[in-house]
């Protein structure tokens, strides 16, 4: 069993980045519900997506932002091939549908392209890319034994 959580520092940069703004205006104007909200925003967003969890199992490989916004998974038999990629800034962040198919990622640029069996492509981006392309080729062999 494989489980990883990769910290979306870019994420939490932006948002605490985006805050200092409100806290300024909080010191300029004084607290209103419009800015208290607005910081409310920022904290639930970098909670839901602030973080990417990849899991292995005996079956298949999931992943999810958070506490599990997005969650998707594949089985071992929906993969045809799996391989290392460099995703460039027009993979961006977050979920995405890109020329590339699916992109799901919180940090860096490594990824993990999977292709399926029709041939739709699933990017899923972590900074353990060796470690689960390695793993992943080996279950998808496995399977196709």
């Amino acid at each position: 069993m494989y489980k990883h959580t990769q910290f979306g520092w870019f994420i939490w940069g932006l948002l605490a980045w985006i805050a200092s703004f409100v806290g300024v205006a909080w010191v300029l104007t004084g607290s209103n519900v419009a800015i208290v909200g607005f910081l409310s925003l920022l904290l639930i967003m970098a909670l839901l997506f602030g973080t990417l969890t990849v899991q292995v199992d005996d079956e298949k490989i999931s992943w999810w932002f958070g506490p599990g916004v997005f969650k998707k998974s594949l089985r071992f038999e929906e993969i045809k091939s799996v391989k290392p990629v460099i995703n460039s800034w027009s993979h961006g962040i977050g979920v995405r549908i890109t020329h590339d198919g699916w992109v799901y990622g919180v940090n860096g640029f490594r990824a993990v392209e999977f292709t399926l069996q029709d041939d739709t492509q699933v990017r899923i981006g972590t900074n353990q890319q060796r470690k689960l392309t390695d793993l992943m080729e080996e279950k998808v062999t496995i399977q196709e034994k």
